[in-house]
């Protein structure tokens, strides 16, 4: 038998899912630091990065037991897709629960026009513009999606995004730029009208 620390993730987790044990401790502390990074950076508060820290493994756990697991080579990929989306959970729900009713106010805020965001159409163009940015960035290689999803959607620094990748400032700035210069090419070679203004 091969030592546990050698092997690639997707080994590890062929054996954990036979109820190797040992394997996930050797999967966990081979993530687990840059995983912690990666939602600390996004949320900036200790006691909440423990708490999806915890639900990350949880749902790593149960999706491999339940064998609903699918290898494509991408381990650590998929488990920072797993801490993302419960991330995103977290501000979603955090938003709900800090909605003001209009129930509270004076005044009507459904019908003030210093409040309104634009026309029905406004709104339409800006949603296609997004959606067409969202499309270019599945298409961008995964190191340079990940950076850009780090700098734009969770407001990191280079600095952290450097950090939470393993990788030296330099190499993330050139992620960045090349991610950039796809989507820039990607909009050119599709006929996408990237400004909604």
């Amino acid at each position: 038998m091969k030592d546990l620390k050698t092997m690639t993730d997707e080994d590890l987790v062929v054996l954990y899912a036979q109820g190797n044990n040992p394997a996930f401790d050797v999967l966990l502390n081979r993530h687990k630091s840059s995983v912690h990074s990666y939602i600390y950076y996004a949320v900036r508060d200790r006691d909440l990065t423990d708490d999806i820290f915890q639900d990350t493994f949880v749902k790593v756990i149960t999706t491999i037991k339940q064998g609903r697991y699918t290898e494509t080579g991408k381990f650590k990929a998929w488990i920072m897709r797993i801490a993302h989306n419960l991330i995103i959970d977290n501000f979603r729900q955090e938003r709900n629960e800090n909605l003001i009713s209009n129930d509270d106010c004076e005044c009507d805020l459904f019908n003030d026009i210093r409040l309104c965001e634009g026309t029905v159409e406004d709104e339409m163009v800006k949603d296609q513009v997004f959606a067409d940015i969202r499309k270019m960035i599945r298409h961008l290689p995964e190191n340079q999606r990940e950076v850009l999803e780090m700098r734009y959607y969770q407001d990191m620094s280079f600095k952290e995004i450097a950090d939470a990748t393993g990788v030296s400032i330099n190499t993330a700035l050139g992620r960045m730029r090349y991610a950039i210069l796809n989507m820039r090419r990607m909009a050119e070679e599709n006929h996408i009208e990237l400004a909604y203004a």
